[in-house]
């Protein structure tokens, strides 16, 4: 999850240049089919909406919501802010501190997201705190991520991004991201993401000292 720097209300999509044809059609569907799974979590739950049921409703297959989502938990995880985070993250200055431009696009990312997808943003971290399924599925939805930001900071370093320690730097940082934001719905959505999210990189800047 990533966002741009910016005043409109551009969703991740237009932050990038106009995709093709192909594209908008893929990310239309894409939309469709998480708006449905949203829209039939919230009327009758997360266990008793079935793929099927979501494929009625997005008025597709169910080849292809799997074609789109591997599982049901992806729907609810997964979004299309990682090409915009590697863009960002590409356009930080070339001296800056990882960690710092890492929190910059996250922070960005996250305020873009309250901004214009604050409902679907509270959905999902409710998710994430009371469906087991979802909360385990956290992990290998991120590696994608994980693997476009250690692309980005390998070509910065000049190391691999197969590298010991570009890996763990990008585990650490997105494991931080991802207790801030169980904390922030553990703790009935109250207070400051943002700021929570900041809280947990000062931990990582300040050496993991407690």
């Amino acid at each position: 999850m990533a966002a741009t720097s910016r005043t409109s209300s551009a969703t991740p999509v237009e932050a990038q240049a106009r995709p093709g044809l192909r594209e908008r059609k893929k990310l239309k569907t894409r939309v469709a089919i998480r708006s449905a799974t949203y829209r039939l979590i919230a009327e009758q739950g997360y266990e008793a909406t079935t793929i099927e049921q979501i494929a009625e409703a997005a008025e597709v297959s169910p080849s292809t919501v799997f074609r789109y989502f591997a599982t049901k938990e992806d729907i609810v995880l997964t979004d299309e802010y990682d090409p915009v985070m590697e863009a960002e993250m590409r356009n930080r200055p070339a001296d800056e501190p990882p960690l710092e431009s890492l929190r910059f696009i996250m922070t960005e990312a996250l305020t873009a997201f309250l901004a214009t997808e604050e409902e679907e943003l509270r959905r999902r971290t409710r998710l994430m705190v009371e469906v087991p399924a979802v909360r385990a599925r956290i992990s290998e939805t991120m590696s994608d991520t994980a693997k476009v930001l250690a692309r980005v900071l390998a070509d910065r370093s000049g190391r691999s991004a197969d590298d010991l320690e570009v890996r763990v730097f990008v585990a650490a940082v997105l494991g931080a991201l991802r207790e801030a934001t169980l904390y922030w719905g553990e703790h009935d959505q109250k207070g400051d993401l943002i700021a929570t999210v900041n809280r947990a990189m000062d931990t990582l800047e300040g050496g993991l000292t407690l």
